[in-house]
């Protein structure tokens, strides 16, 4: 059974974590070196949203089941598949591939000494499957392609414009809920329900160089020579991170027709992911591979309610040197502060799992893991909508 968006009027699920991150690199710039932000007069490590959205996106399709493609060149797809897939001759293949490429709505370019292949000019996101349904496109306009010459520069696709354009506007659960943003095509956007913001640690950190040397093995077998074949130098950091991100509930509905069912699902596998995931830079050298130190769910039916800003005053070390400790305290001394200066206006729940053997009520109800408090954050919300 589905009911109409409008079911959940404002409301949001907000997720708090913080998590200790060892020696490591997660976001790189580009000149390879850590991303930084200054916050409260100190120097933070950050681990952009781009970055994290990337690693959270890529385990949410795995628990889903469901596979979104982003590129430029969904001709070259379609031009693999009909070749490796359907047997079609390599050369026909290829000329449906450059029909395909430049037949949407989106201006294409054509092949250059960096790319080979006929490229839309902007990227597109589509669900996976729609690589085949472009392909039944062409299967449906065999004839024609045989016919047609190979695409030049200025040329006009004899495909379909409608109907590819359709299947570049089609949508499944990872792009309701992270959305897109294509203007070329009309009615292809899709409003993200989530929001993430960079990371950054609670506390001023202090950039690392690691100075490393390559040895040749067989110059070394051969003792032919003294030294290293390749040297080099990289940056690191560690601290604790304050990760935050919301879902609009509201949005996602709206962007699947109001399936409750549907929404529950993506909801909570969103907030497995965002909570489990870690972004893979690096990770052959660093093997970073923590879990939240603690994770703090709101459901508010005001506003989302980031609580970055408690940690503007950045944290000191305990009298044992560590900060994870201190920043729990700093968060549920936020939180209790919040809502008290709010008035309790908008919060319907909150909870916390941790590894924290304190209780911090300022967050609300303890929960003894993580699935635990991801399916009651998710039950209570939408329960609460079935109410409204």
């Amino acid at each position: 059974m589905t009911q109409q968006p409008a079911a959940i009027p404002g409301r949001f699920i907000c997720i708090h974590i913080l998590q200790p991150v060892p020696y490591a690199n997660l976001n790189r710039d580009d000149t390879n070196s850590v991303k930084t932000v200054q916050y409260g007069d100190r120097e933070r490590t950050r681990v952009s949203s781009q970055c994290w959205k990337r690693a959270v996106r890529r385990y949410f399709q795995n628990t889903i089941g469901q596979q979104a493609l982003r590129t430029r060149r969904i001709g070259v797809a379609v031009e693999k598949t009909l070749r490796e897939q359907r047997q079609w001759p390599a050369d026909l293949a290829r000329r449906a591939g450059q029909h395909i490429a430049t037949g949407s709505s989106i201006k294409a370019d054509p092949p250059s000494n960096d790319d080979p292949a006929w490229s839309t000019n902007a990227m597109v996101y589509v669900p996976s499957t729609a690589i085949d349904e472009l392909a039944d496109i062409a299967e449906a306009h065999r004839d024609q392609l045989q016919a047609a010459k190979d695409m030049k520069k200025g040329g006009k696709s004899i495909l379909p414009t409608d109907a590819i354009d359709q299947v570049l506007r089609s949508r499944n659960g990872v792009i309701n809920l992270f959305g897109r943003m294509l203007a070329e095509i009309n009615d292809a956007g899709v409003d993200g329900a989530v929001q993430v913001a960079h990371a950054l640690t609670t506390h001023g950190t202090d950039i690392e160089i690691d100075y490393f040397a390559a040895v040749d093995d067989i110059t070394d077998a051969w003792n032919d020579t003294t030294g290293s074949a390749h040297m080099g130098s990289t940056e690191y950091s560690a601290g604790v991170f304050y990760r935050y991100a919301t879902i609009d509930l509201h949005d996602l509905l709206r962007n699947i027709g109001g399936d409750l069912t549907a929404a529950r699902e993506l909801t909570a596998a969103f907030i497995e992911a965002f909570v489990l995931s870690l972004p893979e830079a690096k990770k052959t050298a660093t093997a970073p591979h923590t879990i939240p130190d603690l994770v703090h769910l709101t459901v508010r039916q005001d506003r989302p309610l980031s609580y970055a800003a408690a940690f503007e005053q950045p944290v000191t070390a305990d009298r044992t040197g560590g900060f994870a400790a201190p920043s729990r305290q700093v968060l549920d001394d936020y939180a209790t502060a919040a809502s008290r200066l709010l008035g309790g206006r908008g919060l319907l729940t909150s909870g916390w799992a941790s590894l924290e053997t304190k209780d911090l009520k300022g967050l609300g109800n303890r929960a003894d893991s993580y699935p635990d408090l991801i399916n009651t954050a998710v039950t209570t919300a939408f329960a609460q909508g079935d109410q409204a």
